[in-house]
């Protein structure tokens, strides 16, 4: 990861080179799962390419406001997850509808879970997440998928650290609920 991996050092580094230069390294270290996590959001891929382009635009014309309270990563997942949020409110979004398939977007080196689960109980799983509040949803992909602590998804999201657990509960709860209507309860959380 190089330059990105030390924390106290991001912004010096980042106000230091040229911003073409600073994006374009943003863009190499966290291009992908900016985009992933945007799919998790908007469920469509085509979609899911121009919000990452602005995304990474908005990034690109705020660098100078990079204060450094946080890391780059979280800024930068800040805006992606804001950017997401607002085009989920917009009336183009409402009046679309969705259709393609997170499994293909998705990594399946995520974590234990995923090794422990076939493709079929992956797709179930997938098909469940996608079928939970938005709320829910995204904490349940950035704690599992994004592999982002319960402090860093509060800070992410704008929310308490409380909050975070009691929606990662009841987001597992209302998981567990629907893959028992499926017959496959074996959620483990």
């Amino acid at each position: 990861m190089g330059l990105l991996d030390d924390t106290e050092n991001e912004k010096i580094d980042i106000v230091n080179m040229n911003r073409d230069d600073a994006v374009e390294m943003l863009m190499d270290e966290y291009g992908e799962t900016i985009k992933r996590l945007v799919f998790t959001y908007i469920k469509d891929y085509a979609l899911t390419e121009d919000l990452t382009q602005e995304i990474f635009l908005t990034v690109y014309l705020k660098l100078a406001t990079f204060a450094g309270r946080s890391s780059l990563k979280t800024w930068v997942y800040t805006i992606a997850i804001n950017k997401c949020k607002d085009y989920l409110k917009s009336w183009h979004y409402r009046k679309m509808s969705y259709t393609n398939n997170l499994l293909d977007f998705i990594g399946t080196n995520k974590g234990p879970e995923n090794n422990l689960l076939d493709q079929s109980d992956r797709a179930e799983l997938v098909k469940e997440i996608l079928k939970l509040p938005i709320k829910y949803r995204e904490v349940i992909i950035l704690f599992y998928y994004k592999e982002f602590s319960i402090h860093e998804i509060s800070v992410l999201l704008n929310i308490n650290e409380s909050t975070v657990k009691v929606r990662l509960h009841r987001g597992r709860e209302k998981l567990r609920m629907g893959l028992d209507i499926l017959g496959r309860g074996e959620l483990n959380g």
